[in-house]
């Protein structure tokens, strides 16, 4: 049956397989090394900093990434980044008495190059398998591979808490190390040579070096992720396990659950938006929905202020958060694989998850300091005001 689809659609579908093998252990990981650490008595804020070096590597190498992936193609950068993971997740398997706080954030750091190397080849690859008129295949190609990817984050931190309740940690890494695997391998021997391959040959000026278009989307961006994670990374589990008295378990399913119903809405947004007969999104589109999203957390902020149940209103303000968000998420998602150039797609998707993994890298710093000066109402009023800048920020993108 596999062999009867177009070529196309064929490497539509392995990259997406790549994409959903590498997430599940990503999601799991993160999950796991949570957990590990909770034990040990780490609290919330430290946790956190663990993924500092995640995050960091991922600002060097999307960008870093996108050139590579252009001049070897998308098939290597997808192919190294798996096995990075793989790397990441035998570095992991040393006894717990070698399990030290540096060890696992080197582990995290490789996991996390490979994550962003994953992603940008998977992201470049939808464009160059579409014909440029196609604009909207591709959103909804880029939409169902976005929010199924963050849709299986969320699985994967069930995952990692099923498998640490049915193995040892080292247990759990070994199962995951293992199936990855297999799905590298098979990546080695499906995966098109030539896919994304750029025809000219880039030059390193070309990685900082984009159109208007680009760097306007790029730094809303930014914004947009650094107004998520500045309440949502430590503020909101800080404060639901200090001020509601939530244990660990309800935390993480609350927010794998939100991460699942973020990735669901994601892959509906051509349908939710009414964009998906041909049609899709512009620069308009990415206005209104950043500024309906700029409203929620100052909102719910006031709220909190003066309900008597704050808690119930912050998690039904946290819902209308991420149905809004995963529409702007998966707009934006369409916009940049439709604005970069064609020869050497990966350049400016590239340079673009720069900026993401940057606004993420900021939201996670943010999110524990502001958090300790002033709780949970400041995070909430400094996202809206992150959210307004990135509004401010799509008023020059492209209308047509």
């Amino acid at each position: 049956m596999f062999s009867r689809l177009t070529a196309p659609v064929r490497q539509y579908l392995v990259v997406t397989g790549n994409y959903w093998a590498f997430t599940l252990t990503d999601g799991a990981l993160r999950m796991l090394v949570v957990l590990y650490f909770h034990q040990l008595g780490y609290d919330a804020l430290q946790i956190a900093m663990l993924f500092v070096l995640y995050e960091l590597f991922g600002v060097i190498t999307n960008l870093v990434g996108g050139y590579l992936g252009a001049r070897l193609g998308l098939n290597r950068t997808m192919n190294l980044g798996l096995l990075l993971q793989i790397l990441a997740l035998a570095m992991l398997l040393v006894p717990d008495s070698q399990l030290t706080v540096l060890w696992v954030m080197s582990a995290q750091a490789l996991s996390g190059i490979a994550k962003d190397l994953n992603k940008m080849s998977a992201k470049s690859a939808i464009k160059t398998l579409l014909p440029e008129n196609a604009q909207g295949t591709l959103f909804r190609w880029v939409a169902i591979l976005t929010g199924s990817k963050n849709a299986l984050k969320g699985v994967g931190f069930f995952l990692g808490g099923g498998l640490l309740m049915l193995t040892s940690f080292q247990g759990a890494i070994g199962i995951m190390l293992v199936g990855l695997l297999g799905v590298w391998l098979s990546s080695l021997i499906l995966l098109k040579r030539d896919l994304g391959k750029s025809k000219s040959r880039p030059k390193l000026q070309q990685l900082l070096s984009k159109s208007p278009a680009i760097n306007q989307l790029s730094a809303a961006r930014m914004m947009l992720f650094g107004a998520r994670d500045i309440w949502f990374v430590v503020a909101l589990p800080v404060y639901l396990s200090q001020q509601a008295q939530w244990s660990y378990w309800q935390i993480g399913a609350t927010l794998a659950l939100w991460i699942i119903g973020y990735g669901a809405v994601q892959s509906l947004t051509p349908w939710l938006t009414g964009r998906r007969h041909g049609r899709h999104p512009n620069g308009a589109d990415a206005l209104f929905w950043v500024l309906a999203l700029m409203a929620i957390p100052a909102l719910i902020a006031v709220g909190m202020q003066y309900s008597s149940q704050p808690v119930w209103l912050l998690l039904a303000g946290l819902a209308l958060f991420g149905l809004i968000f995963a529409v702007n998420s998966s707009i934006h998602s369409f916009l940049i694989v439709s604005y970069a150039n064609r020869d050497g797609t990966s350049l400016d998707v590239g340079f673009y998850y720069m900026a993401n993994a940057a606004g993420r890298l900021l939201g996670t710093v943010l999110s524990g300091w502001v958090f300790l000066q002033g709780g949970l109402i400041w995070c909430l009023l400094i996202s809206s005001l992150m959210l307004f800048i990135a509004g401010s920020l799509s008023l020059k993108l492209p209308r047509s």
